[in-house]
């Protein structure tokens, strides 16, 4: 099992977890929150930020 499809599945038990536990409302904020908080970082960058992280990402952080 990859360590992407372990996040996956971690995620997906908090998540019925927490359905289970809070207000069905409370959890839909939460993650659409933790979901469009990197979508709506990324478009408020101006252009040429974009293409920065674009090309560090191809480098690889950190290689």
């Amino acid at each position: 099992m990859s360590p992407i499809q372990k996040y996956a599945l971690g995620a997906g038990i908090a998540v019925f977890l927490s359905w289970l536990i809070l207000p069905s409302w409370l959890t839909l904020l939460i993650v659409l929150g933790v979901v469009a908080a990197p979508a709506v970082g990324y478009l408020m960058l101006d252009p040429s930020q974009r293409e920065r992280l674009k090309r560090a990402r191809k480098r690889g952080l950190g290689r």
